[in-house]
C-alpha cells in the first residue's frame, strides 16, 4: 500500500477500476468471479480449484441472462423486474460461498449498491456468513477497495474520495452489511431505498421468522435494475416463509433443489452414513442430504407430505355413492377471515367455495341452495361466527348441527376440546386414503397448525388462530371446514331425508374404500 491506501500506482488502479467496473461485468456475475479470485495460483488457497462448481457457476450464469433481460427491457422502455431466488439444500453444497460472492461482486461492479446479509441466527451471520465474505474480500484482486469490520464493508477512505471526485459517486448507503433481525420488532430491519441498487441475501433462511420475510418486500418496492432477493437454506421446516417460495408462491421465486450427493467435491461417505443410519426416505435424509423439505414438522399436526399424497390421489364419485354428504360452513369471524363452504362423500372432500365479508342471509340462502342441489345428508357449521347462519338455515326447516369447537371433545382422556379432535380425525382420514382437490390455500391450512399437550393432563390442544396468525399465517378457514365433517360422524339417508336432516349416529366409519394414487 502506498501513503494514500492505493495498493498499486494511480495508472494500475486506473487500470483495474477499468477492468471491473464495466457494463459487462456488472451485468455478468460469472465472469467476475472468474477474475477477482487466484483461481489455480501456487501460494493461494485456491492452488487446486479451477473455478466455482457446476451448480454455483450455472446459478451465477442465470444471474447474468437475468440482468441481460432487464437491459433489454430497460431499452424498450420498460421497467426492469427484480430477481428472486431460494435455493433448497442438503448440507456442505456451497450455499454461503455463493453468497459471498454475490455480494462482493455487487459492491465490486455496482459502485454505490446496498448489500444486505442475514442469517437464522447471530451466531451463523457472525461465525459463517459474514466469516465466508471476509475469506473471499481477503482473496480478491480488489480487497484494498473495501476496509470490513466486524458487520460491515464499506470502501476505504483513497476510494471513497475517488468515488466521489472522479465518479461523482454518493457513497452514503454504500456497503456490504451483516444484519441482525428481532421477531418482536421486525421494523427494525426495514431496508434502505437506493437508486443505485439493493441486494438482500437470507442465509439458512429456512428458520427466519416470517415477520422477518414481510418487511424485507420493501426492500423492492422502486423499478431499479438491481434489486435481488436470494434466500439459501437446508429446508428444516414444511411451513413458512421459505417453505412456500416452492409452494403457494412458486411463481414468484426462481427455485432450485440441490441433492448434497450431487455436487463435486463434497465427502459421499458422509451422506451415505446417514441415509444408512436413519434410512432414504427418512426426514433426516431429505433435509441433509437430499434439500427436501421434511414430511412433518416436530410439532405440525399434519404433515405437507400426507397432504400432497391426498391432493395427488383420485376416486370416482360413484366409489363412495354408499358414504353420508357431508355439507360444512366455517363462518368468518373477523374483516380479514373467509367464510368457507366444504363438500365431502366419504374419502372424497370437494373443491371448496369461499365468500369475503358476505351477508349471513346470503350465505344461508347459498348454503340452503347447495344443500338440496347436492341433497345433502347433513348441514354442520361452527358455533363461533356462525350463530346467523345457523339461526336462519333453521328458520328454513333445516335441521343444522352446531359445532362448538371449543367444547368438550366425544374423548375427554385424549383431547382438550373438539376443535383438536376433528382435526386429528380428518388427519386419521388423510392417512386413510383422503382425496382434496389441488387447492393451494386448503393444503396450507391443513399443514399449518401445530400441536401440542397441555402440560398438567397431557390432553392433545392444536394451536390457536391467533397464534398462527401471530406466526404470519392466515386464519385457517379452509382447513376447519374440511374439519368440521369430522365433528361428528352422520349416517347417509340415501335421499330419503324429511325433517330430521342429518341423523347423528355413535359409531360410521367414513372411510371404507381406498382412493387410487
Amino acid at each position: 500500500m502506498n501513503d494514500s491506501g492505493m495498493k498499486y500506482t494511480p495508472e494500475k488502479e486506473k487500470q483495474l477500476m477499468e477492468l471491473i467496473i464495466t457494463p459487462e461485468m456488472m451485468l455478468e456475475p460469472a465472469k467476475f468471479v472468474m477474475i477477482a479470485y487466484p483461481w489455480g495460483e501456487q501460494g493461494t488457497p485456491l492452488v487446486n480449484k479451477k473455478g466455482p462448481r457446476k451448480w454455483q457457476m450455472e446459478e451465477l450464469v442465470k444471474i447474468g441472462k437475468h440482468n441481460i433481460e432487464n437491459q433489454r427491457r430497460i431499452n424498450e422502455g420498460l421497467d426492469p423486474i427484480p430477481y428472486n431466488f431460494a435455493c433448497s439444500s442438503g448440507r456442505g453444497t456451497g450455499k454461503t460461498t455463493l453468497f459471498a460472492w454475490i455480494a462482493h461482486w455487487a459492491a465490486s461492479t455496482w459502485v454505490g449498491c446496498s448489500v444486505i446479509m442475514t442469517a437464522n441466527t447471530e451466531q451463523q451471520l457472525r461465525t459463517r456468513t459474514w466469516a465466508e465474505l471476509g475469506k473471499w474480500h481477503t482473496m480478491s484482486i480488489n480487497n484494498h477497495w473495501f476496509e470490513r469490520t466486524a458487520t460491515t464493508l464499506k470502501p476505504a477512505k483513497w476510494f471513497d474520495v475517488s468515488l466521489r471526485e472522479n465518479m461523482k459517486k454518493d457513497t452514503a448507503y454504500y456497503y456490504i452489511q451483516a444484519q441482525l433481525w428481532s421477531e418482536e420488532n421486525p421494523d427494525a430491519f426495514a431496508g434502505v431505498h437506493n437508486e443505485n441498487g439493493v441486494v438482500l441475501l437470507f442465509d439458512e433462511g429456512s428458520n427466519i421468522p416470517a415477520s422477518i420475510w414481510t418487511v424485507s418486500e420493501g426492500f423492492f418496492t422502486e423499478p431499479i435494475f438491481l434489486r435481488f432477493w436470494m434466500v439459501m437454506s437446508n429446508p428444516r421446516r414444511s411451513q413458512g416463509a421459505f417453505f412456500d417460495c416452492f409452494h403457494k408462491d412458486k411463481d414468484y421465486w426462481n427455485t432450485r433443489f440441490i441433492d448434497s450427493r450431487s455436487v463435486e467435491g463434497t465427502d459421499k461417505t458422509i451422506y451415505d452414513k446417514i441415509i444408512k443410519k436413519h434410512g432414504e426416505d427418512s426426514d433426516v435424509a431429505r433435509v441433509e442430504v437430499k434439500g427436501q423439505f421434511p414430511r412433518t414438522g416436530s410439532n405440525q399436526l399434519i404433515g405437507y407430505g400426507t397432504v400432497e399424497e391426498a391432493a395427488n390421489r383420485t376416486m370416482k364419485t360413484e366409489d363412495v355413492a354408499g358414504s353420508a354428504k357431508i355439507l360444512t360452513v366455517d363462518v368468518a369471524r373477523f374483516g380479514d377471515d373467509l367464510s368457507v363452504i366444504q363438500k365431502r362423500q366419504g374419502l372424497i372432500a370437494f373443491e371448496p367455495i369461499e365468500f369475503a365479508k358476505v351477508d349471513n342471509m346470503v350465505l344461508a340462502g347459498t348454503v340452503a341452495n347447495i344443500a338440496h342441489e347436492w341433497s345433502a345428508d347433513a348441514i354442520i357449521i361452527g358455533s363461533g361466527g356462525g350463530q346467523g347462519v345457523i339461526d336462519r338455515l333453521r328458520q328454513l326447516g333445516f335441521n343444522v348441527i352446531e359445532v362448538d369447537e371449543g367444547g368438550s371433545a366425544d374423548r375427554k382422556d385424549l383431547y382438550l376440546n373438539k376443535r383438536i379432535e376433528m382435526w386429528d380425525k380428518m388427519y386419521e382420514w388423510l392417512l386413510a386414503g383422503g382425496v382434496i382437490p389441488n387447492h393451494e390455500r386448503l393444503k396450507e391450512d391443513l399443514s399449518s397448525p401445530m400441536y401440542d399437550y397441555t402440560p398438567t393432563s397431557s390432553k392433545k390442544v392444536l394451536e390457536s388462530v391467533d397464534s398462527m396468525k401471530k406466526r404470519g399465517l392466515p386464519s385457517p378457514d379452509f382447513g376447519t371446514s374440511l374439519a368440521l365433517s369430522f365433528s361428528y360422524d352422520v349416517a347417509p339417508t340415501f335421499g330419503l331425508r324429511n325433517d330430521g336432516m342429518g341423523k347423528v349416529v355413535d359409531k360410521f366409519d367414513p372411510f371404507s374404500i381406498p382412493a387410487t394414487k
